[in-house]
């Protein structure tokens, strides 16, 4: 019965006008507040703000006109060897003398550059088609060295021209001498085939490794010359390596990509 009756009290006063209303503690306006100030400030950095990211890809230290494969046109034995790995040959010049059953017969270089590799040597037998050397094509001693990226090929759109990018060299200690500094100056415009890039490197075991994930774009860079470092190639480091950097020499790059806005990320 005394439920009954707090009840019926209840209905005879419906509203109690004469009470203070609490909206909210103060805590909970506090949390409100900062809440709303949160929200506001990342509304903001959304719209204005800024977000820089990078890609990495293998690559190699060579010349803007790639290497080439030199083949035997004889079968036979070699039996003399006229330039050694590394130096620079003319075109025409003689690199591998072979006797054949017509004579001594002599292979020459098809155009001028730097002889990287050489698989034949004296006392080999030689096939015709056999190849016996790689050798990059140079335009002369200052032909300036490029750096070639195998971009993964789902990436290679996002790469702009004009990026700058930074480039561990294998043969430089990064902790040490930093990292060698270039622009990206082309970015290939369909995926190669393992078979393209040994065409341009004229190596096949790197083509194979720079393939490994599947086809890549070609992104060349042009690496930013200075008179001031023993490379005469520009460092992150004041000085640089104090000895030059040769081609045919492996490097990662990493590409710095164009800012986003975060907005950029929810808009269609």
């Amino acid at each position: 019965m005394q439920f009954r009756q707090q009840a019926l009290s209840k209905l005879q006063s419906p509203e109690e006008l004469d009470l203070p209303v609490r909206f909210a503690r103060p805590q909970g306006r506090l949390a409100l507040f900062v809440t709303v100030a949160v929200m506001a400030v990342a509304c903001f950095w959304a719209v204005t703000g800024s977000v820089s990211s990078t890609l990495d890809a293998p690559g190699v230290l060579t010349h803007a006109q790639g290497s080439y494969v030199l083949q035997s046109p004889f079968a036979g034995q070699v039996t003399a060897v006229f330039a050694r790995q590394g130096g620079t040959l003319a075109a025409g010049a003689p690199l591998l003398e072979v006797r054949t059953a017509q004579g001594d017969r002599t292979v020459r270089a098809i155009a001028a550059g730097r002889l990287t590799s050489l698989s034949a040597t004296i006392g080999a037998i030689v096939a015709t088609g056999t190849d016996v050397a790689s050798i990059e094509r140079t335009g002369g001693p200052d032909d300036p060295l490029v750096v070639m990226l195998y971009v993964p090929g789902d990436s290679g759109a996002g790469v702009p021209v004009g990026a700058p990018v930074d480039l561990a060299v294998q043969s430089v200690p990064t902790e040490r001498y930093g990292v060698l500094r270039g622009t990206v100056a082309a970015v290939g415009r369909a995926a190669q085939t393992p078979q393209q890039i040994a065409a341009f490197l004229g190596d096949a075991q790197l083509a194979a490794q720079f393939s490994r994930d599947g086809r890549p774009v070609a992104v060349l860079v042009r690496l930013d010359r200075t008179a001031g470092t023993a490379s005469g190639y520009r460092w992150s480091s004041a000085d640089g390596p104090p000895y030059a950097v040769d081609s045919m020499t492996l490097a990662t790059g990493t590409v710095h990509l164009a800012d986003q806005r975060p907005i950029d990320w929810l808009l269609p």
